[in-house]
């Protein structure tokens, strides 16, 4: 009795599959019925997310009315991530990238207006490195665009991008996000877990130590090799742009340097409030609760919008495959407008990117990030 028991059982749940894949895939009864009960239930948890997101005092969570207050939030952001009072001490202690000058690289060989590549790498706690490339142009207008990569890997990625930079005569930095691309990914040594190797931010927790903060691995080679630049070159002005876990590293790094007088931020985040689909959360970086409890996003997106000539720029895809897609943006646009224009000193801006469906720096991004350059 038992072995016919099973076979129908086997049998139906066959039908079921095939039936299943047959109404999906040529849209038969009852198709129309199930997808307009998925809408249904999607609808109405978008309804329950934007009563919630609507009902969040923005204004309140902005602690910054003052020159004292940007003050005190960039001595809190430097002594988290450095353990140091001022920013100026640690760039009096920065050690230099180790520079190699006019390599050969067969990935960018048909670059136009090259004129040579310089490799800066940079050697940090427990054997982690960065490696950036330097893009030289052979017309220069001596001034610098640092390009920040996220988590989809190399800054060859971007290739199309940095193309476009040195058309406009800019020099620029090439970073990946740390681990990724041709950093390395080193085996270290974890008390009571043994040996391990590094291969996601995931894994970065593990290195948490009263005498060490691992937060400091996403910033510590922009500072290094802004040094260095500083004394070699005499650029005009610096900009920043970066994607995705590069655009994070964009927001948080352009809060706390203010020789970064442009930062360009594309899909690389949102404030907590509005991280209710599970895509948005992050990894380790973009979730650092001892962070984020003293100096929230907002707060990172004012302190990088603030000062003399300075600007702040987000650009979301409003359709985007990844994540921070839609319209929520929205929500503190113009609180911060108004934070920066009671401040005095700065700009603010959000773009809205409809042309695509992807993860990426489009060419409506270039158009308006080379816009706001000019």
């Amino acid at each position: 009795m038992k072995r016919p028991l099973l076979s129908l059982i086997i049998i139906s749940l066959a039908i079921v599959f095939f039936l299943g894949v047959y109404v999906g895939l040529y849209k038969i009864f009852p198709y129309e019925v199930l997808d307009s009960s998925k809408d249904a239930l999607f609808e109405q948890k978008t309804i329950q997310n934007n009563q919630f997101v609507n009902q969040v005092n923005v204004n309140s969570l902005i602690k910054i009315d003052s020159k004292s207050d940007i003050d005190q939030k960039r001595e809190f952001l430097t002594e988290f991530f450095w353990d140091a009072k001022t920013f100026q001490r640690i760039k009096d202690k920065a050690q230099s990238p180790e520079v190699e000058t006019n390599i050969s690289d067969s990935n960018y060989e048909d670059l136009q207006n090259l004129k040579r590549i310089d490799r800066l790498t940079v050697e940090m706690e427990y054997g982690i490195n960065s490696i950036s490339y330097l893009f030289i142009p052979e017309q220069s207008n001596e001034k610098l665009i640092l390009y920040h990569q996220g988590h989809g890997g190399d800054f060859l990625l971007g290739k199309n991008t940095i193309q476009l930079f040195l058309d406009r005569n800019f020099t620029v930095l090439a970073m990946a996000m740390p681990l990724l691309g041709m950093n390395n990914q080193p085996i270290i040594e974890v008390d009571g877990l043994g040996e391990m190797k590094l291969t996601s931010h995931k894994k970065l927790w593990l290195l948490e130590a009263n005498s060490f903060n691992p937060m400091k691995l996403f910033l510590d080679p922009i500072q290094t090799n802004l040094n260095f630049l500083d004394k070699e070159y005499n650029f005009k002005r610096y900009s920043m742009v970066g994607l995705s876990g590069g655009g994070w590293t964009t927001v948080v790094y352009s809060a706390i340097d203010e020789r970064i007088s442009d930062s360009f931020s594309v899909g690389g985040s949102i404030p907590f409030y509005l991280r209710v689909d599970s895509r948005d959360m992050g990894d380790y970086e973009q979730t650092n609760i001892e962070l984020y409890k003293h100096v929230n996003y907002l707060e990172l997106y004012v302190l990088g919008a603030y000062g003399d000539g300075r600007q702040h720029v987000q650009i979301f895809n409003k359709n985007d495959s990844c994540c921070f897609s839609g319209s929520g943006y929205e929500t503190y646009e113009f609180v911060i407008k108004d934070k920066i224009s009671h401040l005095g000193k700065g700009n603010f801006q959000v773009f809205i990117d409809d042309t695509h469906n992807e993860h990426k720096i489009s060419d409506f991004s270039i158009e308006q990030i080379f816009k706001n350059l000019s």
